[in-house]
């Protein structure tokens, strides 16, 4: 919804890893950084047309992190982070136990595998969103945050 109303390309790493097992390899840290690097290079292909980008990635370390940072630097391009979060844990529970896979074959992450990733603090300004909060609350916040934000 944000991509939309922002009318920008949104890029997920889950559809492009996805891609990778679709094409018969083992699912391991390295398609997960394949993706990475594949919606990065996307990305770059997109700013370079003027465009601008959603990256929906979980970045929940340093250097995906800094993939982004590098990327919207090189290219002057303003960054906006959101986090989005999930206050009541029995609602975050109840969610990731009743998803349903979003992109086969990739495997939508179990709560034992939600609960252990790994997860750094962020060390640069973000908007933190709930997702008790209603979808169009949260869109309203994030396109305020793009709007009146400027890093």
């Amino acid at each position: 919804m944000v991509a939309e109303r922002l009318e920008a390309a949104w890029l997920r790493v889950d559809t492009v890893e996805a891609a990778v097992l679709k094409a018969g390899i083992t699912r391991s840290f390295e398609t997960g950084l394949a993706a990475y690097i594949g919606v990065r290079d996307i990305a770059a292909e997109q700013l370079e047309l003027g465009r601008s980008v959603v990256i929906d990635a979980v970045n929940g370390v340093e250097p995906a992190r800094k993939m982004w940072r590098d990327l919207s630097e090189s290219w002057g391009a303003t960054r906006y982070i959101v986090d989005v979060t999930c206050s009541d844990l029995e609602v975050h529970r109840k969610r990731v136990d009743s998803r349903t896979e979003q992109t086969p074959p990739l495997p939508s992450p179990t709560w034992d595998e939600v609960v252990h990733r790994e997860y750094q603090p962020w060390g640069e300004p973000v908007l933190s969103v709930d997702g008790t909060s209603s979808p169009e609350q949260n869109v309203r916040r994030i396109l305020e945050y793009c709007s009146a934000t400027v890093r």
